[in-house]
């Protein structure tokens, strides 16, 4: 494919979770890839086509020279939202398209209803991006498979029991290539302009399972043992804000005794399977092992 015809793509977040492997999925469809990074060391890790600019989305002008000429953006969102109104007005005197990584909020399940400050950001950059007229869309990944890399592997490496709270609460863990590779389609592809994507892995999994699915993948048994909320909260003092914290308590309370929310998204914009959330642990277990 001629790269030469085919507009840009910035991708904000570039370097994160996501980010990083929509980077991967557009570059193997042959489109050409901007990258916004905060600093020119972080694109070391980036592959050598992708063009990389600094910037940054809490100083809305720093993206002007990397929007000129693209034909689309991603947009990741985790700063404070003083500056979206500015950032999307810049979108929209720029790119076509806009697909935004955004949450599940207006999913009637009981684990997406709880107070979320995340949420209300998320609502009111939508109401934005409609707001100025853009092609976009909405990409609303559930719980993503690899936050129980953070969230436990500590512990497993280490050989110890994994303590959690509300080890009976169920999500659907989405693999983040699934999340990556609906994300790029919809920035390239016409048919999914408009879309609105809830996507979630294919099975709900408790936690206390999640955790033997790792033990699976590492091919030996893990402890689990239930931790009460207060302890949690107590750990988790300055790894992330308070509200934050508050919300997935309440959401994991809200998610005990109900069978996740599932969704086909995947399958119907893919259309190949959801990754299982043990595949994902057999292709991430070296990140539960010693010595990593």
């Amino acid at each position: 494919m001629n790269q030469l015809n085919i507009p840009p793509v910035l991708v904000t977040g570039a370097t994160g979770r996501i980010g990083r492997l929509v980077i991967d999925r557009l570059l193997d469809a042959g489109v050409p890839v901007r990258a916004l990074v905060h600093r020119p060391e972080a694109a070391s890790a980036l592959p050598p086509q992708v063009e990389v600019f600094t910037g940054d989305i809490t100083v809305p002008e720093s993206l002007d020279p990397a929007l000129k000429d693209a034909g689309a953006a991603f947009l990741v969102w985790t700063a404070p939202p003083q500056t979206a109104a500015s950032v999307v007005e810049r979108l929209a005197a720029h790119v076509r398209r806009v697909v935004f990584l955004s949450s599940p909020h207006r999913t009637p399940h009981p684990f997406f209803q709880q107070p979320n400050p995340m949420a209300t950001l998320h609502a009111g950059i939508e109401r934005l991006i409609a707001a100025a007229g853009l092609e976009s869309t909405i990409i609303r990944p559930g719980m993503l498979a690899s936050n129980s890399s953070p969230w436990w592997a500590p512990t497993i490496r280490a050989g110890e029991t994994v303590r959690w709270p509300y080890g009976a609460a169920e999500t659907a863990p989405v693999d983040d290539r699934d999340v990556a590779a609906v994300a790029a389609l919809a920035l390239h592809r016409d048919e999914h302009v408009g879309g609105d994507y809830v996507l979630t892995g294919p099975e709900s999994l408790t936690h206390a399972a999640q955790v033997d699915v790792i033990g699976d993948a590492l091919g030996r048994r893990i402890a689990f043992e239930e931790m009460t909320p207060d302890e949690f909260r107590s750990l988790s003092e300055g790894t992330a804000p308070g509200p934050v914290i508050d919300m997935l308590l309440a959401a994991w309370s809200a998610a005990v005794g109900q069978p996740a929310y599932i969704s086909t998204t995947v399958a119907d914009v893919l259309g190949t399977a959801p990754r299982t959330f043990h595949q994902w642990a057999t292709d991430h277990a070296s990140e539960f092992t010693q010595g990593s």
